[in-house]
């Protein structure tokens, strides 16, 4: 919907005022106010990570399975660095907004979002009420896929030489067979990623979206070149709030947007909600 900055923010205002249920849908731009590097294109890529950079190793090519069965260290070089930042990095305010919205509401609150990061859990939104549609780097599974069970990658600390981008820490293996773990996030060409924990946490927000009535939906930072969470907040309009501040555009007859980054935009929301109540 194409209106001004301060209608949309009050329209937001009033669709969380109305609602009994809040549905947040986010994908990589939700981090980048919490201080999370923003990997869009090759050349943002290398900037976080020149070793492979200096390599001509693309986003694609690391983010493959093929890369942990072909130079593992280099990619638990690139997992385990990110492992490492999303476990020390914290969540921005904007998180607890969202959160503290939801509690208010009398069916509460669910995510589904693309980011592997685990900062909804982070911040206190239950597992069982986060569904992460391309899994999670906190999770493991085995590289053969021996078994499609998932493991917690709570006990294992990477060490990265992080100008090579090398792991130089035994590697996690799996503890049934022995190989190779790898994180539980579906990859590029990706054909042996084990859905299950993400499956079960689809089916517990489908029953969720089956007893709401007056849903708002806030996107936020998700991008157009993998329209996965796009898709999925225009699916359960008409009262989305599209927060992004580059591909911000959404049809009238889903919701309004809010041209913004989302740690400045929920401020703005929050100061609107609290004028109305």
């Amino acid at each position: 919907m194409s209106i001004q900055l301060d209608d949309a923010v009050e329209q937001a205002a009033q669709w969380l005022r109305d609602a009994d249920a809040l549905l947040i849908t986010a994908g990589a731009g939700m981090g980048i106010d919490s201080g999370l590097p923003d990997f869009r294109g090759n050349h943002g890529f290398w900037r976080v990570y020149p070793a492979l950079g200096l390599q001509g190793r693309l986003f694609h090519e690391i983010a493959s399975p093929g890369a942990f069965h072909e130079v593992p260290r280099l990619a638990w070089g690139f997992y385990g660095h990110r492992l490492n930042m999303y476990r020390q990095i914290e969540p921005h305010a904007g998180f607890g907004l969202l959160k503290a919205w939801g509690d208010a509401l009398p069916h509460g609150a669910f995510v589904f979002t693309s980011n592997v990061d685990g900062h909804f859990a982070k911040v206190g939104f239950a597992p069982e009420r986060i569904t992460e549609c391309h899994g999670s780097i906190h999770t493991f599974q085995c590289l053969n896929r021996c078994e499609p069970e998932l493991w917690p990658a709570d006990g294992w600390q990477p060490v990265i030489d992080e100008v090579r981008c090398h792991l130089m820490s035994p590697l996690p293996t799996c503890p049934r067979c022995g190989a190779i773990a790898r994180p539980n996030i579906l990859m590029f060409n990706d054909w042996d990623w084990v859905p299950d924990r993400m499956l079960q946490k689809r089916a517990l927000l489908d029953a969720w979206l089956g007893k709401v009535d007056r849903l708002v939906v806030i996107e936020l930072g998700a991008g157009l070149a993998i329209p996965t969470i796009r898709q999925f907040s225009e699916r359960h309009g008409p009262r989305v709030v599209r927060i992004n501040p580059e591909d911000f555009r959404i049809d009238s007859t889903v919701g309004v947007s809010v041209r913004s980054t989302a740690l400045a935009a929920l401020q703005m929301i929050d100061v609107r909600l609290g004028k109305l109540s």
